[in-house]
Order: structure tokens, then C-alpha cells, then sequence
């Protein structure tokens, strides 16, 4: 569909698209569609729990290795307080 397209054609869409917005909304038009693109990639990515790993010396010697998995409480699963 777009194989056909030359410079040209980019040049006459870009004027075509400046005429419409206006040259003083194109900036505030590419932020809003930068932070779209950023808030789609954060929803797609899959959730990263932070690990925090913790190294212990024993009395011994010995090393002891912990790893924390930490979690967020999802504000929509805490159960409202009702009155009977």
C-alpha cells in the first residue's frame, strides 16, 4: 500500500498536515502522541516485580543469600470498609 510512496509524497503530506494544525500546535501534537506510544509500551510490558538480594556472613563464615520479591498492593483489590 505505502510502496508507492516517494519523498514527494511525504513532503506534500507534511505541508497537507501543517496547513491543518497549524506550525504552533505540531509540537504539543508530537508530545501527546510520544506519551501515547509511551503509555501503550508500559501497559504491554509484561510486570517486572522488584528483587532485592541480600548476602549475609555468618559467624561461621558461611554466606547466607536471601532474595526478596517485592510487591505492590493493587489499590482495586483492598475491600472497602461497609457499615451494617
Amino acid at each position: 500500500m505505502f510502496s508507492n510512496l516517494t519523498g514527494w509524497h511525504f513532503l506534500i503530506i507534511f505541508v497537507l498536515i501543517l496547513l491543518l494544525f497549524g506550525a504552533p500546535k505540531l509540537p504539543a501534537l508530537a508530545r501527546s502522541l510520544g506519551q501515547s506510544m509511551k503509555i501503550l509500551k508500559a501497559e504491554v510490558a509484561p510486570d517486572k516485580k522488584p528483587e532485592e538480594t541480600t548476602t549475609v556472613v555468618n559467624a561461621d563464615g558461611s554466606t547466607t543469600t536471601t532474595t526478596t520479591v517485592t510487591t505492590t498492593a493493587d489499590p482495586g483489590a483492598a475491600e472497602s470498609p461497609t457499615k451494617k
